[in-house]
């Protein structure tokens, strides 16, 4: 009997050996991952990949700094890649079937964001429990929703304005008030008085660089693609052809400069040398980096197309998105992004403060930093013009091929500078599009 029962309570003590090293094999398997697994361990690391030190990744170093605040049991690793390297990374991940090696949050530019919603929907995490997409400005619902749940937490804003040299344009006879409510070929006749009076080109262009194109488009609610996000839009797009022909009157007129890059192009802002720049707000850092220029930029409200009812005076050219992905941690990371990009006034008052950050929470646009006079632009509300310009921006559907096409319309606008006739060159391009892309 004695025998039997020390047999029995060795069997239980094994057993119970057995079981506890069983739990600790499982607790650090799930902390040392961080996201590979489905307990309250495996919440609270999470990763978040993005581009861009001065802006994306200070903005997340904010965001952090305010969530771990009020969960100091979360630890947020925030990675910094160039953005190319993101797509790569994401496609090779995604591509392999394992969700090993991904990040909890990851950056998306919104031109790219439906090719990958739509290729892998089920690895991006729903976020409409989270964050009403409602709460953002209208035209970002469109990269950031699918089939009608809400998949990005919409970040900045990439709406645009037209800079000028405000003491160019003296010189020519102009004041600002001159360009509130002006055509792309209103602006081109005043550039070549520009030109006359004073020397310098009204605008900088690089033929490998579509995004005046892109803004001039969306200007009038169109795009490259059909609203199915999918078919080439090309031969019979009105506003395609009509901003074909202003970017070909800007350099015919001859009161473009060409450059070749992004320095190039911020060195003929900071030189000097234009008179105007049509572009998206982030450009002010680089503008305001001449301090010997303060008082003499000011910012007018974008150009539209003439020969199109649609168009309106503002646009986009650029802005991306926050996506959870479908992993081992979501909930924490949705928390973190629902709290922080998807709530938090005040925190966007300090991303604009400190960052120049202008996001499209609408929340946030009627804080005090949006209503900032900026002495550098001549004590214009530059901040609070664009919040009113982004509610005006026409939604449209980027599609899954903007850069595809670009390719073609790239080569397409060369042909078209050189003397090939506008019809047969968007014809031709809608062909390519058409058997390049399925």
């Amino acid at each position: 009997m004695k025998k039997t029962f020390a047999l029995l309570l060795m069997c239980m003590l094994i057993l119970s050996a057995c079981g506890a090293n069983g739990g600790n094999k499982n607790t650090a398997d799930t902390g040392n991952a961080g996201n590979t697994g489905g307990n309250t361990e495996a919440a609270k690391e999470i990763t978040i990949w993005a581009w861009d030190p001065a802006f994306n990744i200070a903005a997340l170093e904010v965001a952090k700094a305010q969530y771990t605040a009020a969960n100091p049991d979360v630890k947020i690793n925030i990675v910094e890649y160039a953005q190319n390297d993101i797509i790569q990374k994401l496609n090779t991940g995604l591509n392999s079937g394992t969700t090993k090696g991904l990040p909890n949050i990851v950056l998306i530019e919104d031109y790219r964001s439906q090719g990958f919603l739509q290729s892998y929907k089920d690895s991006f995490y729903d976020l409409s429990n989270s964050i009403k997409g409602a709460d953002f400005a209208d035209y970002k619902s469109g990269p950031t929703s699918l089939d009608g749940k809400q998949y990005g937490i919409p970040f900045d804003s990439g709406v645009t304005g037209l800079y000028v040299r405000t003491d160019y344009l003296e010189q020519a006879g102009y004041k600002l008030s001159d360009l509130q409510d002006i055509t792309w070929n209103d602006y081109i006749e005043i550039g070549k008085k520009v030109k006359d009076k004073t020397g310098k080109a009204l605008i900088t262009l690089d033929p490998n660089d579509l995004g005046l194109i892109r803004m001039m488009i969306q200007s009038a609610g169109s795009w490259y693609l059909t609203e199915d996000g999918k078919t080439p839009n090309i031969a019979d797009n009105a506003a395609l052809k009509e901003a074909f022909e202003v970017y070909k009157n800007l350099t015919d007129s001859n009161v473009a400069n060409v450059h070749a890059d992004w320095s190039q192009f911020v060195a003929a802002l900071n030189n000097g040398d234009v008179a105007s720049v049509p572009t998206g707000n982030w450009i002010t850092p680089s503008i305001t980096a001449a301090a010997d220029q303060s008082g003499k930029w000011a910012v007018a409200p974008l150009p539209k197309l003439a020969g199109n009812d649609k168009s309106v005076h503002a646009s986009n050219l650029g802005g991306s998105s926050w996506y959870v992905m479908n992993v081992d941690g979501k909930e924490t990371a949705a928390d973190f992004m629902a709290k922080t990009f998807g709530a938090d006034t005040e925190m966007y008052q300090e991303l604009l403060t400190d960052i120049g950050v202008i996001g499209t929470f609408k929340a946030a646009a009627s804080g005090e930093a949006y209503g900032q006079a900026n002495e550098f632009f001549g004590g214009q509300k530059v901040v609070s013009d664009f919040a009113a310009w982004t509610e005006q921006i026409p939604s449209v559907n980027y599609g899954v091929h903007t850069y595809a096409i670009e390719d073609i319309l790239i080569v397409e606008m060369q042909n078209y500078l050189n003397g090939k006739a506008i019809d047969k060159v968007l014809s031709d391009a809608q062909a390519q599009a058409e058997s390049q892309i399925k």
